[in-house]
C-alpha cells in the first residue's frame, strides 16, 4: 500500500510500474487521475488551492484503502493526493489498484475514489474572476458513496468546506 499527500506532481507510469513490481500476481491494474478543471459551475477557474490536516488526512486515506481491501481481493493500492496551489489541468489525485482480475481492480478503484471524495479531509478553494470560493460538498458525491452501502459521515455537514474532487 502506498498513501501519499504531497505538493509535487506524480508520474502515472512510474506509480503503476512500482505497484506492479511489488506484486508478482498482478493480472490487472485500474487507475484514475483527477485533474483541476478550468471551469466549475459555469465559472472560469484560474487556480485551485487544496488544504488538508497532515497526519489526519493520511490516516483517512489508509482507512479508505483498508475498506477496499475488505471488499475485494487486492494485491496493491496506491493513493496519491496533491495539496497546495494547482493550475487548471494539473493532476490532483491518483488512485491505482492492482489485483489478479480486472473486475476487482475496476470496482475497488471506483469505490476508493467515491469514498475519498466524500470522506477524505481535504478543502478546496477556487480562484475565479468573481473572487475566491470554497468548493462545497456535492449531493452526488454522497449518493455515489451510498451505492456502496456506506452513509457519508459528511452528509450532515453538507455545505461545509470539506470535500474534494
Amino acid at each position: 500500500m502506498t498513501v501519499r499527500v504531497q505538493l509535487e506532481d506524480f508520474d502515472l507510469g512510474a506509480e503503476v510500474a512500482a505497484l506492479r513490481a511489488d506484486n508478482p500476481g498482478v493480472g490487472a491494474v485500474a487507475s484514475f487521475i483527477g485533474t483541476v478543471r478550468d471551469v466549475s459551475d459555469g465559472t472560469r477557474v484560474s487556480t485551485m488551492e487544496l488544504e488538508h490536516y497532515p497526519g489526519m488526512t493520511e490516516k483517512a486515506l489508509e482507512q479508505i484503502e483498508a475498506a477496499a481491501r475488505q471488499r475485494w481481493a487486492l494485491l496493491g493500492v496506491t493513493i496519491v493526493h496533491r495539496v497546495g496551489v494547482l493550475q487548471p489541468l494539473d493532476q490532483i489525485v491518483l488512485v491505482a489498484v492492482a489485483s489478479a482480475h480486472r473486475g476487482n481492480a475496476f470496482a475497488a478503484c471506483e469505490f476508493i475514489m467515491d469514498y475519498l471524495k466524500s470522506e477524505a479531509p481535504f478543502w478546496k478553494k477556487e480562484a475565479t474572476p468573481e473572487g475566491a470560493r470554497w468548493v462545497d460538498a456535492r449531493v452526488t458525491d454522497d449518493a455515489a458513496l451510498r451505492r456502496w452501502g456506506i452513509e457519508s459521515f459528511n452528509a450532515e455537514a453538507a455545505g461545509t468546506h470539506n470535500n474534494n474532487e
